[in-house]
């Protein structure tokens, strides 16, 4: 059973007892957080596209792919989406067809019906795919190129094999060269193992939510960088998170 939280938008999210978190920040907001930190920004950078192809690390209880599409409508964008998303928890995926989804999100609740039974929805425009499996896995084998990443693992206080230095390596393999990531960590360790894979980091700021961070293998414009030369001056003892110091 998904135990619903409210948060501050009015949206409700979900608690892990695994985890020990929620799925989403209470404070900024369930969907306010999906649509700042992660749907706006890549959308934007890809507007020009007219394919895209999304990686949603992890689906949870599926914001991020619902968003997408609610954003994408509501904006009269009309462009081929496919989502692939890892998700270790099959008996969540299970029970999303009865999570109380915001309002905005019922024309698409078709999707998620499809997707809790057979962990799959196709139309015309639309390709979503759930893997009900570990995402480290899924990246060693992955053969798909991807637009964009949407990196929305549990913390790395929590969930750390999802942020490593080795994770990421495998994650820049599958990014194309005009990619984008979006991630709701500002945290230096998190920041460090981008930037140790030649990644350039930027602060995702804005009116309504905490700040954020997207990176990209070519320099964007309209976001500050994060100056991270700087940032391991002032800091010489930080280190990104690596494999082999997770138990």
């Amino acid at each position: 059973m998904i135990h619903t939280v409210p948060s501050s938008d009015g949206s409700y999210t979900a608690y892990s007892k695994e985890y020990d978190e929620h799925y989403h920040s209470t404070k900024d907001g369930a969907l306010n957080e999906s649509l700042n930190k992660h749907v706006i920004p890549a959308l934007l950078h890809v507007k020009n596209k007219t394919s895209i192809t999304i990686l949603d690390i992890c689906f949870g209880l599926g914001f991020n792919t619902l968003a997408t599409l609610y954003y994408l409508h509501v904006n009269h964008i009309k462009k081929k989406v496919t989502i692939i998303s890892p998700e270790r928890d099959g008996e969540l995926i299970t029970g999303l067809k009865d999570f109380e989804y915001p309002e905005i999100f019922k024309p698409f609740l078709h999707v998620m019906t499809a997707l809790s039974s057979e962990h799959e929805y196709r139309d015309d425009m639309i390709h979503v795919s759930v893997i009900v499996g570990d995402a480290r896995a899924y990246l060693k084998t992955a053969t798909e190129q991807f637009d964009i990443i949407y990196q929305d693992a549990f913390s790395p206080s929590v969930n750390p094999l999802l942020w490593t230095r080795e994770y990421f390596a495998d994650i820049v393999r599958v990014m194309k060269n005009d990619a984008i990531l979006t991630t709701y960590s500002t945290a230096l360790q998190t920041r460090l193992a981008l930037h140790e894979q030649h990644l350039h980091v930027y602060l995702n700021r804005g009116k309504g939510y905490r700040n954020a961070t997207v990176a990209s293998k070519q320099k964007l414009h309209g976001y500050e960088r994060v100056n991270m030369n700087h940032k391991i001056s002032c800091n010489p003892n930080v280190a990104s998170l690596c494999d082999a110091n997770i138990k």
